[in-house]
């Protein structure tokens, strides 16, 4: 992608034909987008963006090769408005008085969020538990029977929810497999991990005791996720 910035000249006033919104954002596309499909309130989106004050002095940017990822519901109300009229590939400009910025916007990708699990708020009858009170179930079956030890090192995609169904982490949403030795990790992670196999896809609930109960900055509580074994 060549910058947006570069490629067209920033006005701070909206041009005549700019479209409006009902709470005053005017905007304008640069460059079409492809498909027809919208980001929901619920999703994720990959962004290039640049930011400028309404003085045109420049605040922010991400553009090539980073890209930004956020929650749609985490942008700001005039910028939420202006990114899930988009569909992806496309470009507009937008001018937001209530924020006091301008903002040019690249919808790289639209990212749907793991489901939340139907079985989130506890395990169900059929989940397997182990004294240390972790409850799993297989989603997906792995393949041999070598498992991790306490010592090794894996890569994994996860999702995590909380019990209400609230989902806090995702290296899926990243899209970006995590990598850390076993013993680095919450006492439930490290004693799951150390049960698979593989390719294997896990639901784990993990109570709070094995959990971030001496992490108050972390969801507390019992927490839920899906863990899949890439390699280790």
């Amino acid at each position: 992608m060549i910058g947006i910035l570069a490629a067209v000249a920033l006005s701070l006033q909206p041009p005549a034909n700019a479209e409006v919104t009902p709470s005053g954002v005017s905007m304008q596309v640069l460059v079409e987008g492809k498909g027809t499909a919208h980001a929901a309130a619920t999703d994720y989106v990959k962004l290039h963006y640049t930011l400028w004050n309404l003085e045109g002095k420049q605040v922010d940017s991400v553009e090539d090769p980073r890209a930004g990822i956020v929650a749609v519901e985490k942008l700001k109300g005039g910028w939420r408005d202006v990114v899930q009229r988009m569909v992806e590939g496309e470009q507009r400009r937008a001018w937001l008085p209530a924020d006091k910025l301008i903002i040019d916007t690249e919808l790289v990708r639209i990212i749907h969020p793991p489901a939340v699990p139907e079985d989130v708020a506890a395990p169900p009858a059929d989940a397997v538990k182990t004294r240390s009170g972790l409850a799993y179930k297989i989603l997906k079956p792995g393949t041999g029977e070598r498992h991790p030890s306490r010592r090794g090192k894996v890569r994994v995609h996860y999702s995590g929810w909380t019990t209400d169904g609230k989902m806090f982490d995702s290296s899926v949403v990243r899209e970006q497999p995590a990598e850390f030795p076993v013993d680095a990790v919450i006492p439930g992670w490290s004693e799951g991990l150390q049960l698979m196999t593989e390719g294997e896809v896990v639901r784990f609930w993990i109570p709070a005791r094995l959990a971030y109960a001496d992490d108050k900055s972390k969801p507390q509580g019992m927490l839920v996720f899906d863990v899949e074994l890439i390699s280790f």
